[in-house]
């Protein structure tokens, strides 16, 4: 009998020892596993936070060289602008010198020099992309032309028509420098 329970406590003190170390080996696990799994779902978190604010970053670099590749097209495109909005006074009054009269060759020949002076000009400002906006006869667009008087129209001109410019208006491109000072039939 002795022997009997000497063997049973045996037995049990096995049984225990093989399930101590697997209840211990499992908690042991546990307690590891657990900081290992925050530790990597923690530095994922970090991952896609650090990868969000990257491809953010990158977007804005993107977004600035895009930016800046416009404002460095629109410079170019549109350089001329100062300076053909200092000339159309002086083509204006070039104009005028043109429309009067002359009696005499001295006259003609300084008109002459005048219409050679004034093309120069004209073909330097169609170079750089500015050109005269049609009005006279056109549909008015307020866009384009500044509507100085009204007159009613008349049977041959149809309402909302240019009968008269007063000053030529100029564009550069798809700006307007200066809007056609215009005679509106209402």
């Amino acid at each position: 009998m002795a022997e009997e329970k000497k063997q049973e406590v045996e037995e049990l003190t096995e049984v225990e020892a093989a399930e101590a170390p697997t209840t211990e080996h499992d908690e042991e696990t546990e307690d590891i596993d657990i900081p290992e799994v925050s530790e990597v779902e923690e530095l994922t978190n970090k991952f896609n936070e650090m990868e969000d604010k990257f491809l953010r970053a990158r977007a804005e670099i993107a977004n600035m060289s895009s930016r800046n590749k416009n404002e460095r097209e629109q410079l170019v495109r549109y350089r001329s602008q100062d300076l053909g909005k200092k000339l159309l006074p002086a083509i204006d009054n070039l104009e005028r010198a043109l429309a009067t009269e002359v009696t005499d060759d001295q006259g003609a020949s300084l008109k002459k020099g005048v219409e050679m002076v004034l093309e120069s000009l004209n073909v330097a400002l169609k170079e750089e992309g500015i050109t005269e906006i049609k009005a006279e006869g056109e549909t008015f667009d307020p866009n384009l032309h500044q509507a100085v008087q009204t007159v009613p129209a008349e049977a041959d001109v149809k309402a909302e028509t240019i009968v008269n410019v007063l000053q030529k208006g100029y564009q550069l491109h798809d700006r307007v420098l200066r809007p056609a000072m215009v005679i509106v039939a209402q």
